[in-house]
């Protein structure tokens, strides 16, 4: 075939699938007006990610899962607008890793809503000027973020989804890499460009500040700062680039939580997170462990917070394999709140995989 019929034949293929489009947003308003009457929510995270899962399975063409997954992404975002437009807090300003992993799982069909902190994305949601909202949890070099894992002990909000985001810094600035007395960050990115920082920036001044998007804003101002951030925040600021992709390992993953009012119901392959208080007893924790190993439960994640409210006293945050409503989970975290002065379960939510 010439250049020329083969362009004619895509044109004729991308008419197809327009048309399917068309057929599948009349049957998503149709959605919409049952969902309205039955008060069922608009944003689905079970479904979605059961319908991903069985595209990827089906899938025999040229496109990898993540180009599969992100073209999916965007149409059933534009298709959940059909039914409703859903605010989605998160840590602003724009071009945070927190504002780029709201968009990479809601697509843009949403209202994304800058918060200043992680606790105003808490609130937001918590006082309904949010839907949903998108919180740090963890990264795979510096560990957990503690501001989010202490406002969960405070709030009643929901887990209900969870995002892998990969994450590249670089620095940024308006000077050269030789002029440059101060750098701006949020405190996670520095642990995660230690090593680079102590080679080629010695002697500069670490500040830490609320975002990455905030230490961007404010090197745009000041003569011989930097900022550590995204290449986004770059475009967002106009702020050349100095250096790229300076973080010390190239698998650095960030995870996000998305949080809501309730949590997502089975999907089939599922985690849920909890909370929970030991007895001030001898072998405490290893009872309140037990029951997850008689059932053959796998813990993904276990660590501790103090809980700011009587000294030496800690509070416990796991993940678990299995959804809260399953029987032998649901079984097992009865047997948890026997032996716990305090227990709480946090959400649980389809375990997508890792970017």
């Amino acid at each position: 075939m010439t250049l020329e019929q083969l362009r004619a034949a895509i044109d004729r293929v991308d008419d197809r699938i327009l048309r399917l489009l068309r057929e599948r947003s009349d049957l998503v308003e149709q959605v919409g007006r049952v969902k309205e009457k039955s008060g069922d929510s608009y944003y689905a995270p079970e479904r979605e990610e059961n319908l991903l899962r069985r595209l990827v399975g089906l899938n025999e063409s040229r496109l990898p899962e993540a180009g599969l997954r992100a073209i999916y992404r965007e149409i059933l975002s534009s298709m959940r607008a059909l039914e409703q437009t859903i605010k989605v807090a998160y840590l602003g300003p724009r071009a945070t890793f927190s504002h780029q992993a709201a968009a990479r799982h809601f697509g843009s069909a949403v209202e994304l809503c800058p918060e200043r902190s992680i606790g105003e994305v808490f609130e937001a949601v918590e006082r309904g000027r949010a839907h949903y909202g998108v919180v740090p949890i963890e990264n795979s070099q510096e560990g957990s973020v503690n501001a989010t894992l202490d406002r969960f002990m405070e709030s009643e909000v929901r887990i209900c989804a969870q995002v892998f985001l990969p994450v590249e810094l670089d620095l940024l600035g308006r000077g050269p890499l030789s002029e440059v007395r101060r750098v701006y960050s949020h405190p996670q990115p520095f642990g995660q460009c230690r090593r680079w920082l102590a080679e080629h920036l010695p002697a500069v001044e670490c500040v830490e500040v609320s975002s990455t998007a905030r230490a961007a804003e404010l090197a745009t101002a000041e003569e011989g700062a930097a900022a550590l951030a995204s290449g986004l925040a770059g475009e967002e600021f106009a702020l050349p680039l100095l250096a790229s992709a300076i973080q010390d390992s190239s698998s650095n993953v960030t995870r996000f939580f998305v949080i809501g009012r309730k949590s997502a119901p089975p999907s089939g392959h599922d985690k849920t997170s909890v909370m929970f208080a030991v007895k001030d007893q001898p072998g405490a924790l290893a009872k309140a462990l037990a029951p997850f190993e008689q059932a053959g439960i796998s813990l993904t994640r276990i660590e501790s917070r103090p809980s700011k409210r009587q000294a030496w006293e800690y509070y416990f945050f796991a993940d678990l394999a299995g959804h809260a409503e399953g029987a032998e989970l649901a079984a097992a975290l009865a047997d948890l709140a026997l032996v716990c002065a305090f227990t709480r379960i946090l959400g649980s939510y389809p375990d997508t995989p890792a970017a």
